[in-house]
């Protein structure tokens, strides 16, 4: 027989069946995994679990924070005692060979065609030093920075003032007066362009210098600070080990507390010491240095007027108070007057007698060399220009003799700066060693006895 369909039945008077209320939210893994923390710290192996970790990350935090800035300071060091100080001096010897070769080139003009070989060879030595430094300056310098301009700047003057010098040795031989027109025009390129240009370039490697000592020299307070708490840590979890178990040492946690201790007064005391002999090395060897360079400068400058005062015989004068007086002589006088401060200066820097014996012979050349000045110029406004000329240029008993004395003193001088700033910054360099990798080292074996000493209170409980 055929299938009979369903039939429909009656419709429910009550309607359609309600849904189902909707469940509670599906909780994420994080809030899951919260939970679980929570309800594991309640329990001892929990608690110790969690004190493990957070010793563990204490320490390695203090150890890598440490050899962070103790990195930051080596280096910093490492740039005073190889990079910036050295270049700082470059840009001073840049500085003292355009001075001194001026000097040089007035000298021989002096001579006229009695020029003699020393003092041509010295006017070529002080420009190939003035340009060989410049060379390592562009080197050490950013193109775009303040320095690579004025670098750029000297080397565009050079040139230029080796011509005039040229042409005014040229037209001296021949007898021409226009000789001494070259040379002053030369002698003013160089006091009014390449000397501010060379002193702003030795101010600004001054700078960096400076800004090297201000990165080398700060205390590592966040280092320190890591450290105090991670040992504050240690103690904490040590007493409530010994509160709980009655046993006084956790080798794993004694093992930690070793390790960071030993961090912490390596960081304090390195750096200490670092510090003292950086300060050693700026107070006792740069500040030196830079005063024993301007008086360096300040006798190139005197030299170099001394000689023009002769060659200008009275050209160029200057009114001061209502009075007209020879423009170099003035400036002569104005030099010597830096020179004897600057001396002064150094004598009161100088640490001990290896660097004071020759500044104080340098200040008893400086007398003499006035005393024989005043000699040369009475002679020379009294109409004996020969005499006054042998009195500054002469063989014997002459004012260069005196000029040479200054300047081989304090080059004297300069060089035991040289070696005490070498000596103190090194010394600095060398108390910062090892101590980045040290630090990095022992925070991971002291974060390891930590977990093995939490550990082993962990192996209790199972």
């Amino acid at each position: 027989m055929p299938a009979v369909p369903p039939q429909p039945g009656p419709p429910d008077p009550a309607g359609p069946a309600p849904a189902a209320a909707p469940g509670p939210p599906r909780r994420t893994a994080f809030a899951e995994g919260v939970d679980r923390l929570r309800a594991a710290a309640v329990t001892e192996p929990g608690r110790l679990r969690l004190i493990g970790a957070l010793l563990a990350l204490l320490i390695v935090a203090f150890g890598a924070v440490t050899a962070w800035q103790s990195t930051e300071r080596a280096d910093a060091a490492d740039d005073v005692l190889h990079r910036s100080q050295p270049l700082s001096s470059g840009a001073a010897d840049i500085y003292r060979s355009l001075a001194d070769a001026n000097t040089a080139a007035s000298s021989g003009f002096l001579a006229g065609g009695q020029e003699s070989e020393s003092s041509r060879d010295r006017y070529e030595k002080d420009i190939r030093t003035a340009a060989a430094g410049l060379v390592t300056a562009a080197t050490n310098s950013d193109p775009r920075s303040a320095s690579a301009a004025t670098i750029a700047e000297l080397n565009r003057l050079l040139p230029e003032y080796k011509g005039l010098i040229e042409r005014a040795r040229t037209y001296n031989r021949q007898g021409f007066p226009v000789g001494g027109a070259y040379l002053r025009y030369a002698n003013e390129k160089m006091q009014k362009e390449m000397l501010p240009a060379a002193e702003d370039l030795y101010t600004t490697e001054n700078r960096r210098l400076g800004d090297d000592y201000a990165d080398a020299t700060p205390y590592p307070w966040a280092a320190v600070a890591l450290g105090v708490l991670a040992l504050a840590a240690l103690g904490w979890a040590q007493l409530r080990t010994y509160r709980r178990t009655n046993r006084v040492l956790n080798h794993g946690l004694v093992a930690a507390t070793a390790a960071t201790v030993v961090v912490l007064l390596w960081l304090v005391v390195g750096h200490t010491v670092a510090r003292a002999h950086l300060d050693d090395s700026r107070d006792h060897g740069v500040r030196s240095l830079n005063v024993l360079h301007d008086a360096r400068i300040a006798s190139l400058k005197a030299r170099g007027n001394e000689n023009l005062t002769l060659v200008a015989r009275g050209a160029e004068t200057r009114t001061v108070n209502g009075t007209a007086l020879d423009a170099y002589d003035y400036d002569y006088q104005r030099n010597m007057k830096a020179l004897a401060a600057k001396l002064a200066d150094a004598g009161r820097l100088a640490d001990d007698d290896t660097g004071r014996k020759p500044v104080a012979a340098a200040a008893g050349d400086m007398t003499e060399w006035q005393k024989r000045h005043r000699a040369a110029r009475a002679a020379d406004e009294n109409g004996a220009y020969q005499q006054a000329l042998r009195k500054v240029i002469g063989d014997e008993g002459a004012t260069v003799e005196c000029f040479d004395g200054v300047d081989a003193r304090l080059a004297e001088a300069l060089e035991h700066e040289r070696r005490e700033f070498a000596r103190a910054a090194g010394d600095g360099l060398d108390a910062m060693t090892g101590l980045p990798v040290g630090a990095g080292v022992l925070a991971v074996l002291g974060a390891a006895g930590a977990v093995l000493g939490i550990g082993r209170r962990l192996s209790e409980y199972r």
